[in-house]
Parts: structure tokens; C-alpha cells; sequence
């Protein structure tokens, strides 16, 4: 080869080195933001760990072939709004929120990313969509039916507590749901011939109290609701009801870990793990709208024996057998 073809040749290819370099840098991963609820991953827990792992059961590592941008608001009205906008304002293709109080905080940063919410007890009450089966607008998601669930929950209670009267709600009053619930547990309260009383807390600080007053009460079972706040402070929660004297029943696997008497709900972890399912599509170009509200099929029911102990109650062996797990 002549010096001058050489030198043409390793000329023309240092020219477009800087191209391909040029070229790599200029390939954007695809970016999803994600609001959750309590302030760390760590108090997520479960949750989180499932989401991230959907993910990955369909290919997408972070940083690798997507970014994932996580955002922990504790629960706090101003910084949900603005961790949510600071999601959108970073050019996110995809916002994810997860919970019952996140997905409207996400709804109202943007009319234009696709938002896919997980965890939601009722998204239609929660102004969220407005059918489950084709959402309008920009918003889909994950049902977790909580609210639909509260008068299986009472009735659970009814075979495991003899002569029954008086029931609770410990409601976060700080939740846009609060009084959706409130009516529900007096309905269902009502419809099996009980008492039915709300209990609202605001912060942390007022369990102790409030505990205090349902016990006052002569109120003998309690139940929380799917909330971000009843969540994080689930071990204080379950702590206390046992303290008082109280049966709690919980909503998932995650906060009857902490030690309520029995658990009734749909699998939290699962729907978390389904998130990535939706995204990955509206990635690829599925509208929103082509997309339903997916709610869950299944219910787990877990009892927890060691409490029933401590709180002096006998669970008949029928109920026993129903149960998805028992706790010894």
C-alpha cells in the first residue's frame, strides 16, 4: 500500500472516530420517573424490590437500557407536587406512581407523559380515570380494590370474635380518601349488624391517643386502610393494637407481617412487579387509553396465631383451613 493511501485512510478514519463517539453519546436510555410515597427505599420495602425486579423479569437493567428515576415524598403534601414536577420537568418518558396518595399529585404535573399508577384502592372515586375499561387522557394503571374488600374484612372478624358489636376504622384524616373509607366501614359496619367508628389520626405523634379512645370505646376489632402513612408506621400500629387489646386486620402480606391478627387483601409486590409490564408498552407506542385499569383476581388471607394468642382469641379450625398462610 502506498504512504499516501495509508495516511488518506487512517486520516479519514480519525475523522470519524469523533462521529461514533459523538453518535454513542447522543443515545438516550429511556427514562421512567417513579413517585412513590414514604421517604426511602428502604421504607417501601417489598414493594420497591418487586417493582425494580419487574423490570428486570422483562430485560431492562438500570443504566444499562433504562433509567429509573426515583423520588420519595414521606408522605408530604408539597413534596409530592414538586418531586413530581421536578420528574416531568426532567423529560421523563413514562411517570409512575405508586400508592393511594402519589397517582393524583402525578395526574395533575402532566397532561402529555403517560402516568401509570399502582396500588390505587379505587381509581375511578379517586377521579384518576373515568372507565376502568379505556381510560382517557394520559392515566392507567393498578387497582388494588381495597375499599371493595372492607366488608369481607368485617366479615372475617364476625367468625373469629364471638358476640362481635363494635368495629374501627384508624383512618389517615390527611388522605383524600379518608372519608370514602369512613363511609364504607359504616356501611359495611351496618349491613352485618354492627357498630361501625372512625377513628382519624394526623400524624405519628397521635396513635398513642387515638388507641387510647378506640379502647374507651369498647371497641373490640379494628381495621386500617391502604394508605402511605398507615404503611410506614405499620409496625407502631400493630404494636399498639395489641398493646390496647385490640384484633387488627391489615390490607396486605407487608403490613401483616408487623404483627396485626390477619391480613385480607390482594398481593402488593405482585401488582408492583406488573408495572414494568405497562410501561414497557407505552414505550413502544401503545396509547394510554388502549391500556385498562387492571384490577386483581386473587386475595390473600393470612392469620396469625401467635397474635390471636396474646390477644386471648381462639380462631375455629374452618377459618383456619381458608387461610393462605398461618402464622405460628
Amino acid at each position: 500500500m502506498r504512504r499516501r493511501e495509508l495516511i488518506t485512510m487512517l486520516g479519514g478514519a480519525a475523522a470519524a472516530w469523533p462521529f461514533a463517539v459523538v453518535a454513542q453519546q447522543n443515545t438516550r436510555l429511556p427514562k421512567v420517573g417513579v413517585l412513590w410515597h414514604a421517604g426511602s427505599a428502604q421504607e417501601e420495602g417489598t414493594n420497591f424490590k418487586a417493582l425494580v425486579a419487574g423490570f428486570s423479569d422483562i430485560g431492562y437493567v438500570d443504566g444499562r437500557n433504562i433509567t429509573l428515576e426515583h423520588r420519595f415524598p414521606s408522605e408530604i403534601p408539597a413534596q409530592f407536587r414538586s418531586m413530581a414536577a421536578e420528574l416531568v420537568a426532567s423529560g421523563v418518558d413514562v411517570l409512575v406512581a405508586i400508592g393511594a396518595n402519589a397517582p393524583p399529585y402525578a395526574k395533575e404535573a402532566t397532561t402529555k407523559i403517560p402516568v401509570v399508577f399502582a396500588l390505587v384502592p379505587d381509581p375511578l372515586g379517586s377521579n384518576l380515570v373515568k372507565s376502568l375499561a379505556r381510560p382517557e387522557a394520559n392515566v392507567t394503571g393498578f387497582s388494588n380494590s381495597a375499599s371493595d374488600l372492607i366488608g369481607k374484612r368485617l366479615e372475617l372478624y364476625k367468625e373469629i370474635i364471638p358476640g362481635l358489636s363494635r368495629v374501627g376504622l384508624l383512618v389517615n384524616a390527611n388522605s383524600k380518601l379518608a372519608a370514602t373509607y369512613a363511609e364504607a366501614v359504616r356501611s359495611a359496619a351496618s349491613n352485618l349488624g354492627l357498630s361501625g367508628y372512625i377513628f382519624e389520626w394526623r400524624s405519628p405523634e397521635d396513635l398513642e391517643a387515638v388507641f387510647e379512645a378506640m379502647k374507651a370505646a369498647g371497641v373490640q376489632a379494628i381495621i386500617t386502610n391502604p394508605d402511605g402513612w398507615a404503611y410506614t408506621y405499620r409496625a407502631t400500629i400493630a404494636k399498639l393494637a395489641i398493646v390496647n387489646g385490640l384484633a387488627l386486620s391489615t390490607w396486605s402480606r407487608q403490613t401483616f407481617d408487623e404483627g396485626a391478627l390477619m391480613s385480607y387483601g390482594a398481593n402488593h409486590d405482585a401488582i408492583c412487579r406488573r408495572v414494568a409490564i405497562y410501561v414497557d408498552k407505552l414505550l413502544k407506542g401503545t396509547k394510554t387509553g388502549e391500556l385498562p385499569v387492571e384490577q386483581p383476581t386473587k386475595f390473600e388471607f393470612f392469620i396469625s396465631l401467635k397474635t390471636a394468642k396474646a390477644l386471648g382469641i381462639e380462631i375455629p379450625p374452618t377459618l383456619l383451613t381458608r387461610a393462605d398462610e398461618v402464622i405460628e
